[in-house]
């Protein structure tokens, strides 16, 4: 029976493989099905030896209750965009000033949603999204529905891998037919439908829809020496890897490559929204490095957006949370990459007056990105006696004059008092990325802020029950839930209320890194500037926001203020020490280890303070090599880099 059902379960992935990934199906749609049901019959009656790698386990209804957060072992990062020719080559330029051989890959940027899975002893353990690169969600049970996702690899390899999960072209048109025949609101485009898919708490949902994935990267340590060479690796281990792709030194090539997949892409099968290109060599990527926020080596060129003509009716000016005064349009109403748009940026006055745009102009919008719609430019052939925009002087929150400093192209509110900075701030300070106070959206800050009741972040942890039930609509199950939440954020790590601080250049991932460094929140108020900007990847711009931030009585009122009521300022990761063992090399793990795992020699080496990579490059310190260990130990070996064994690791 067992070797029955272990027959059944090779046959039908090895089948669902030729279909979904090759496209060459070896058996008839009847013949699968036939088998299928042979197995479930089995399993039915044996569930105790069901397989992990069961095609049953792609079907069924279970509903889950909910998604839990998911921390990425590998950081996820963004990639910087481009939108020109010029971009590319200045990419290029900065790549070769370093690497003057060094060839690139470009590939083909798949719009759909980011994901990331883990496989322990070449079993799916979890399959995560993006999130904010760091944390993501769990949707490991929504991932095993996917058709061409394997669940369990040929080999029992422990790997970390990411992709892009999406809807088919076909497969949305199809979905969109059913939705209008029952009478339901339709998906605006692929990406959107992908998204809400794999959000959804009803798995056999996600069974249905019929996703799709590419795979482009293996995020945990590898042997391989090139990206050509992963993405050869991931296809020979199961996964779906796009085909089209060029290797080449050559940024004319790859811009022939971009006109090439650009006129082809209405043809594709799935959307795309532009080209990755990507510096091929592994070993030149450890050296090029990151900054706070995208990789060195990678850039993603983006298809030029959407373009439509509309009516520009009206400007409306809003304040942000730094005083930054910005033009909004009003707009006619028009269909613009899969959603309607009727405001978009007109970014500053500098810009206003540069194209020289009016009220009742005739405009030709677009979305940056195809994410923020933006005003590109003016139709002067249809102007007829349109007024110019009145640029104002006065802050269109709280009255005070607005100042456009030289250096700025932003007109600037600088009264500190000003209530659409405060409840712009205090917003911030609640969100999901800072302290996460679930339910203290804007809605709840306008009322507390007209109510009187808070006028700066700190106040949010004075607040009471009593306080929360006297707002309008609020009653006092509501209230106390929300008030659990404030309670509950004063726990966060610290890198949490640095970044709700709202600090100007000092983003999630910087907070992050800086209280890896320093531990603690008066640890960091002390540092100098140059114990800052001496973090790989942060600089002396970071590093003057944040001595100007800390040298403010007001910062400094309100950071004793935060701690009085309890919320902690202390980093709850793991902080390396600055005189810590290995505190500043880069080390490289290699072969097979017998004594510890990869991820536990990884995890000593890190709080050892070591930086530990996956290629061998001039930058490496030092190599731990176990058995079997293959190019990386004798590229170690080439450039006289110091090799150590396990041995070694386990004594220190």
């Amino acid at each position: 029976m067992i070797n029955r059902m272990t027959e059944l379960v090779a046959l039908l992935n090895r089948y669902a493989k030729e279909y979904y990934t090759e496209d060459k199906p070896t058996v008839s749609d009847s013949e699968y099905d036939k088998l299928y049901r042979e197995l479930v019959e089995l399993e039915k009656a044996h569930p105790e030896q069901v397989l992990p790698d069961s095609p049953t386990h792609r079907v069924g209804g279970l509903v889950l209750e909910g998604f839990e957060k998911y921390e990425h072992e590998y950081p996820l990062y963004s990639l910087q965009d481009a939108f020109s020719r010029q971009e590319l080559d200045d990419f290029d330029q900065r790549v070769k000033a370093e690497f003057p051989d060094a060839s690139y890959m470009a590939e083909l940027k798949i719009d759909g949603l980011s994901i990331s899975l883990t496989y322990v002893n070449g079993v799916l353990q979890v399959g995560a999204t993006r999130g904010d690169g760091s944390v993501g969600e769990n949707i490991t049970e929504n991932l095993k529905r996917v058709k061409d996702i394997p669940l369990q690899l040929e080999q029992p390899l422990n790997i970390t891998v990411r992709g892009e999960c999406y809807l088919p072209i076909a497969s949305f048109d199809k979905i969109n037919e059913e939705r209008r025949e029952n009478g339901e609101a339709e998906f605006a485009n692929p990406r959107n439908a992908a998204a809400g898919t794999l959000r959804q708490l009803d798995t056999s949902v996600v069974s249905k829809r019929n996703l799709a994935t590419f795979f482009y990267q293996e995020a945990s340590p590898t042997e391989r020496e090139t990206q050509d060479d992963v993405l050869r690796e991931l296809t020979a281990y199961g996964f779906s890897v796009n085909d089209r792709r060029i290797v080449t030194e050559s940024m004319n090539e790859i811009w022939n490559f971009i006109q090439q997949i650009e006129a082809d892409r209405d043809d594709l099968a799935y959307d795309i929204d532009g080209i990755v290109i990507k510096v091929n060599s592994l070993a030149m990527q450890e050296e090029l490095g990151f900054t706070v926020k995208a990789p060195r080596w990678a850039i993603a060129y983006k298809f030029p957006a959407e373009e439509k003509e509309v009516e520009l009716l009206s400007v409306d000016w809003t304040v942000g949370r730094t005083g930054v005064v910005t033009p909004t349009a009003n707009l006619t109403p028009v269909q613009l990459a899969g959603t309607t748009v009727s405001r978009a940026t007109l970014h500053n006055v500098d810009y206003i007056a540069e194209k020289d745009i009016r009220i009742g102009d005739t405009v030709v919008v677009y979305k940056a990105g195809d994410i923020i719609p933006a005003v590109l430019n003016v139709v002067q052939a249809k102007r007829d006696k349109q007024e110019p925009i009145p640029i104002p002087t006065a802050c269109p929150s709280c009255g005070s004059d607005l100042l456009h400093y030289e250096d700025e192209v932003a007109l600037r509110c600088i009264n500190p008092l000003c209530p659409a900075q405060i409840k712009e701030r205090l917003s911030h300070f609640a969100s999901r990325d800072a302290m996460n106070i679930s339910g203290f959206g804007p809605a709840i800050v306008d009322k507390l802020f007209e109510a009187k009741l808070v006028a700066d972040v700190a106040d949010i942890y004075r607040l009471t029950v009593a306080d929360l039930v006297t707002l309008d609509g609020v009653k006092e199950k509501s209230a106390t839930k929300l008030y659990d939440a404030i309670q509950t954020s004063k726990a966060n790590s610290a890198e949490k209320l640095l970044f709700g601080l709202g600090i100007r250049h000092v983003g999630s991932k910087a907070s992050r890194q800086l209280l890896e460094v320093f531990g603690d929140v008066d640890t960091l108020v002390a540092a100098d500037e140059d114990a800052i900007s001496a973090i790989e990847g942060l600089g002396e711009v970071i590093a003057k926001s944040l001595r100007s931030y800390f040298a403010k009585e007001e910062a400094q009122r309100l950071l004793a203020e935060l701690k009085a009521s309890g919320v902690n300022l202390v980093y709850l990761g793991k902080k390396v020490e600055a005189d810590a063992q290995l505190s500043g090399m880069t080390v490289v793990l290699t072969g097979k280890l017998e004594q510890m795992t990869r991820n536990e020699a990884k995890e000593k080496l890190q709080n050892l303070g070591a930086k530990v990579t996956g290629s061998v490059s001039k930058k490496t310190s030092l190599v731990v090599a176990g058995s079997d260990a293959g190019s990386k130990l004798a590229k170690a070996q080439e450039l006289g880099i110091d090799i150590r064994g396990e041995d070694w690791l386990l004594n220190l």
